[in-house]
């Protein structure tokens, strides 16, 4: 199994660093020739904007055309979905290969077009969906990888690799997958995920010199501080354009866009915001000859700060509103470049009112914009996405290990008040999508320990017994949705014997009134099948069949011999031995506190558990009823606990 695991994990890397290369080189050539056409149209500004307003409009449209047509799971972040897959839930049809294609080519589109969206979360997408995919195929030579478990593992995998290939950040990466997608990781996922994703870090860093993206295999963002349906078809449409229309237009160079740095792409703001000179003190005078991109900053007449705080208001609700567009999208990227402009304005401020540095025990400490910028934008993607780990990207990605105290101060604080407000996005998201998840308990609540599993389970339990008829059976099967129903030994003892699942009893019922098995019950009995058990059982296409059903009093006769039979068997027990039965179904017990059933639920994936009492059956409770009870009776039953504490202390 161990070789296996690194023949996996190397396929994972190299397939997710040469995807994460050609979506970044395809992107890179796309925008390299918006940015050329724009400069080509110099002096007509009408071509001008017309061609900075549909470069991205016809690559958002095709992007959430093809997503719609190809695979709508594409469509977003895909954390969130991935959150609740790993939690237990099954999601139909994201985790595919139409889905992996319509993600790739889609987020390449959308990236392509410089809108502000994300590659990260889609990205981290792409790679569970490899990974699963991956396993598929390993589970040719083994048989371990359709172990569920494994399955669950090998997501997790997935995920670090994508984040950490994504930025080229395998420590930060690995990390922020974990705080991200699992509520309890398993330890021994640790080094396939640090292997995996340093090896597809180094594949996509080599590929990034090679293709002359990079100088060397360094940082990403290299800093050098000094120390110190039709009628929903065209909704689907018209609201990406209208979105693309409206943020080109605002952005636009030669119009409001002058004032925003505008015509800066997402990684130019990035390398803009990161770099060492001080704005306020070159601004008014001649441009240095290295500032380079950072030009876009400093306009003649407008002050610095004024171009920082319109570009933060301004890509704020840009952002936010460009990611809900029906098309991939992360929000990573965007959130990090605002916190960086936030962090920058900051450190511009500093250096105005500390032009010299600051002196603290005879040292003088120079300002430098860059690395508040630094510090900015790691804090605030931790706050949207309620991690720490983004402290670890930032140095990765800027290779500025000297910020890493302040940077962990400034993550953690952010944290503290972030958590204190309000959910995380992604959490923030499944709440939207009303996707089946289990949300945290938090701190603070004393009484989760004292609320139990009897307040809050479903007490009438459909189930079947030993006794139970195949009328019985099938009307419980017409009547839910159950995807497992309980097994007790009769309804007075109501002792669990284990539970069934809904396919084995559908399959067991359409075999028990089968054609073939009252053929094979004539048969058995030596009696001879009589003429309309043979009839029945024959081709439709039987031309003797059709000229014998032609007499009406034949027909009638067949009809009414069949039914006779069905109904009679109807009455019969169930055979439990011709069906599979899961003899250990997870259960708890009465007194089992929310806070431990949390816990279970949440660290081995449950979507149900059945509550028994001395071994019977009492109640169910699923992933729904707990996720209802914290999120609208926990705070209420609080108070309620609190008032009678009181009272009995009177």
């Amino acid at each position: 199994m161990l070789g296996e695991d690194w023949i996996f994990l190397v396929l994972l890397g190299i397939t997710m660093a040469l995807v994460s290369w050609t979506m970044d080189y395809a992107s890179a050539k796309s925008l390299q020739a918006y940015k050329w056409i724009h400069g080509e149209l110099r002096g007509n500004i009408p071509l001008q904007y017309l061609a900075w307003v549909s470069y991205p409009l016809l690559f958002v449209l095709f992007s959430s055309l093809f997503c719609h047509l190809v695979s709508p799971q594409a469509i977003g972040s895909g954390i969130p979905e991935l959150k609740t897959i790993l939690r237990g839930v099954v999601l139909k049809e994201y985790l595919t290969v139409k889905a992996f294609i319509a993600k790739v080519i889609g987020l390449t589109a959308a990236l392509g077009s410089g809108m502000p969206v994300g590659k990260e979360g889609p990205f981290v997408h792409i790679a569970s969906i490899c990974a699963a995919v991956l396993s598929r195929f390993m589970s040719i030579f083994s048989g371990v990888y359709q172990n569920p478990y494994c399955y669950t593992d090998i997501l997790t995998v997935g995920c670090a690799v994508g984040v950490g290939c994504c930025f080229g950040t395998p420590l930060g990466g690995v990390l922020f997958s974990i705080e991200v997608t699992s509520t309890y990781f398993a330890v021994r996922n640790y080094w396939r995920g640090y292997f995996a994703a340093t090896f597809s870090a180094f594949i996509f860093r080599v590929l990034s010199v090679f293709n002359k993206d990079a100088v060397t295999i360094t940082a990403l963002f290299r800093t050098n501080f000094l120390t110190g349906k039709f009628k929903q078809r065209q909704i689907r449409l018209v609201f990406p354009a209208v979105v693309t229309l409206v943020i080109a237009t605002l952005t636009f160079p030669p119009g409001f866009g002058q004032f925003m740095a505008g015509e800066l792409m997402p990684r130019e703001c990035i390398n803009s915001l990161f770099d060492n000179f001080t704005w306020t003190k070159i601004s008014g005078s001649p441009t240095p000859v290295g500032l380079g991109r950072s030009a876009a900053w400093v306009h003649p007449d407008v002050n610095v700060f004024v171009i920082l705080l319109l570009f933060f208001l301004m890509k704020f609700w840009m952002s936010a509103v460009a990611t809900t567009m029906p098309i991939p999208s992360g929000a990573f990227m965007p959130v990090f470049i605002l916190g960086a402009a936030f962090g920058r304005l900051v450190g511009e401020i500093m250096a105005t009112l500390f032009p010299h540095g600051i002196v603290f025990d005879s040292i003088l400490y120079r300002i430098i914009p860059g690395g508040y910028a630094v510090i900015g934008a790691a804090a605030l993607t931790g706050a949207v996405t309620h991690t720490v780990s983004t402290a670890v990207i930032c140095f990765e990605l800027t290779g500025q290990i000297s910020h890493i105290l302040p940077m962990m101060v400034a993550v953690i604080l952010a944290n503290m008040v972030a958590q204190g407000l309000q959910p995380s996005l992604y959490d923030s998201i499944i709440q939207v999508k009303k996707l089946p998840y289990l949300p945290e308990l938090g701190f603070g609540h004393m009484s989760q320990y004292n609320i139990f599993v009897e307040d809050i389970m479903v007490r009438k339990v459909k189930f079947v017994s030993l006794q139970s008829t195949y009328r019985e059976v099938k009307l419980l099967l017409d009547s839910s949705s159950l995807k497992s129903i309980p097994l007790v030994d009769s309804k007075d003892s109501m002792i669990l014997l284990g539970s069934i699942d809904r396919l084995e009893l559908l399959a067991l019922c359409d075999w028990w009134l089968s054609p073939e098995r009252r053929l094979l019950m004539q048969v058995r009995t030596g009696q001879g099948p009589p003429c309309w058990l043979v009839f029945s059982v024959l081709p439709k296409d039987f031309t003797a069949l059709a000229i014998v059903k032609s007499f009406s009093p034949i027909t009638y006769l067949i009809d009414r011999g069949i039914k006779a039979w069905e109904e009679a068997e109807m009455d019969k027990p169930m055979e439990i031995d011709e069906i599979r039965v899961d003899p250990s179904p997870f259960q708890l017990v009465e007194r089992t506190s929310l806070h431990k059933t949390h816990t279970l639920f949440s660290l081995l994936g449950l979507s149900h558990a059945y509550v028994t009492s001395i071994g019977k059956l009492v109640g169910v409770v699923a992933l729904k009823e707990v996720g209802n009870f914290i999120c609208a009776g926990l705070f209420k039953y609080t108070q309620l606990s609190e008032v009678f504490a009181h009272l009995s202390r009177l």
